[in-house]
């Protein structure tokens, strides 16, 4: 495939290649989060610690819903005192009860699984948070179950564009139960560094000053294993994963450190590995290979990583660098996990739609997903 990068440095042509303005969803993440902090004061969300610290907290969600579960699963870390699941299905495990707060998220207020697994934690007697959009199935499933319900409108967008619309109101509640500090202060500076990255990575920004910018350039022709080395930023890694398809159609890797380095490092000495570029006589239809290089992403997470983790994170920088396999390197910054997880995640968003108009696709259509829907329909 041809690659224009010129594109990247007409802001007409961006617009022009952004009909569904995903690029304008994407850069209201820190609206997202002053809104949706607001909503969930308004709720009353600070009465979840009335009841005491529930035995667990299992939070239910799909796709761009469902990775909020992640994001409250990685804000409570290792240290949490009570443990958190994540939910992506339909029913609720037998062990899940009255003892459990269930949480249950859905930016359309309609995903069938979610609904699924709300039911049943109704049905059970459980406590229940539900963030979703108002007047909607989700909306009614929780007034019938006395609910703590949050409203989050998402205005059009979808899912995958409003993270931090769906996440910061579980950021809060982690904080009200005592499984995380993120006070509001710390809401507040995540909603200023996502300011601050979506200033930078703006259309009208040069490729070599925007961030999001350089790192689609960077993925244009490379198959992306991106690798975490935190709970946050294993989040983000999976972000980059499904951003990757929804975005930019394309398919990426996720892993997390230490455990790629007992498997997937391996695939630096495969095929799609470094060495030699492409030999154009080869064919295809007699076994030449036509399939793309690797670039590793790792993603530093420095204030939380484990001494020997920071060790293979840099060790496998270099021999991934040794086999010719091109690395870029995000690093975390800011002072919660939040705010860090912020930092990963909004560049990797910028890059992956701009990656789509490199390659000449419209980022926001999802037609295989409503494809499937519809022929799933009952």
């Amino acid at each position: 495939m041809t690659i224009d990068e010129s594109v990247l440095e007409d802001a007409q042509r961006i617009e022009a290649g952004d009909p569904g303005d995903m690029l304008r969803a994407v850069a209201s993440s820190a609206a997202q989060v002053r809104e949706s902090a607001a909503a969930a004061h308004e709720a009353g969300i600070a009465r979840l610690a009335d009841e005491g610290r529930p035995r667990s907290v299992v939070v239910l969600g799909m796709g761009g819903s469902g990775i909020s579960g992640d994001v409250f699963a990685a804000l409570a870390g290792p240290e949490s005192p009570v443990p958190v699941f994540v939910h992506k299905g339909y029913g609720l495990p037998r062990w899940i009860g009255a003892a459990d707060l269930v949480v249950a998220v859905s930016c359309s207020g309609g995903t069938e699984e979610t609904l699924s697994a709300l039911e049943a934690a109704v049905r059970r007697g459980c406590r229940t948070l539900v963030i979703g959009a108002a007047n909607s199935p989700v909306a009614e499933l929780a007034n019938a179950g006395r609910a703590l319900f949050v409203p989050v409108d998402a205005r059009g967008r979808q899912p995958r564009s409003m993270m931090w619309g769906l996440s910061t109101p579980l950021a809060i509640a982690a904080d009200a139960l005592g499984l995380a500090e993120i006070p509001q202060g710390e809401i507040e500076a995540t909603a200023m560094r996502l300011e601050e990255i979506a200033t930078v990575c703006r259309p009208d920004s040069d490729s070599f000053v925007n961030p999001g910018k350089t790192l689609a350039l960077a993925l244009a022709d490379r198959l992306a294993m991106t690798w975490g080395t935190t709970d946050i930023a294993n989040v983000a890694a999976y972000r980059m994963l499904c951003q990757l398809a929804e975005n930019a159609k394309l398919p990426g890797i996720a892993g997390n450190l230490p455990e790629a380095n007992h498997n997937q490092v391996v695939a630096f000495d495969g095929p799609a590995g470094g060495g030699s570029a492409e030999d154009i006589f080869n064919d295809p239809d007699e076994g030449g290979s036509t399939g793309q290089k690797l670039r590793l992403v790792l993603l530093r997470d420095h204030a939380d990583e484990h001494p020997q983790v920071t060790r293979r994170a840099d060790v496998s920088e270099v021999i991934a660098q040794d086999r010719g396999v091109a690395v870029t390197a995000l690093k975390a910054e800011g002072v919660s996990r939040f705010e860090r997880l912020a930092s990963l995640v909004a560049p990797i968003d910028y890059a992956t739609v701009y990656l789509a108009l490199l390659l000449g696709l419209d980022p926001t259509p999802v037609v295989a997903i409503q494809d499937l829907k519809a022929r799933i329909a009952v």
